[in-house]
């Protein structure tokens, strides 16, 4: 009782600070993708419960990661451009093909996940692309 209680005010405390629940988010998003990736580059052997869990992860970030842009956190610690706030319509637009391809990728999965690396290639690759589309314009380049 007394973790979930913890958990609770960790939930409610993240949702006061969105810069952290977003990084906190694109950290899952990341560590799918290094998952995903390493397996597609041949770094990493493929596992089906290993393509599943990757393509959740990334279907989970779509579904809420657009949530946490409110007015005022575009200051401080974070690594969103301007042009969330200044094209929101487009930033919309982008969170909204990411979320696409995670459904369709989850679909693609199955219960078991991808059969194959093939499989998990076909289902991954256009949510990489998501990925990729998004940042050349909303994230700030290192």
């Amino acid at each position: 009782m007394a973790a979930g209680m913890l958990m609770a005010v960790g939930v409610v405390q993240a949702a006061d600070d969105p810069i952290a629940t977003r990084q906190a988010i694109m950290s899952s998003v990341g560590a799918a993708a290094g998952l995903g990736g390493g397996m597609m580059k041949g770094e990493v052997a493929y596992s089906p419960v290993a393509g599943k869990a990757a393509i959740a992860a990334m279907n989970a970030a779509a579904s809420s990661f657009g949530s946490f842009f409110p007015d005022g956190s575009n200051t401080g610690n974070t690594g969103a451009t301007e042009a969330v706030w200044d094209n929101s319509e487009g930033f919309a637009a982008e969170i909204a093909k990411f979320s696409a391809a995670t459904e369709k990728a989850m679909a693609a999965a199955g219960k078991a996940g991808p059969a194959d690396l093939d499989a998990f290639k076909a289902a991954m690759g256009p949510v990489f692309g998501t990925c990729k589309s998004c940042h050349e314009t909303y994230r700030k380049k290192n």
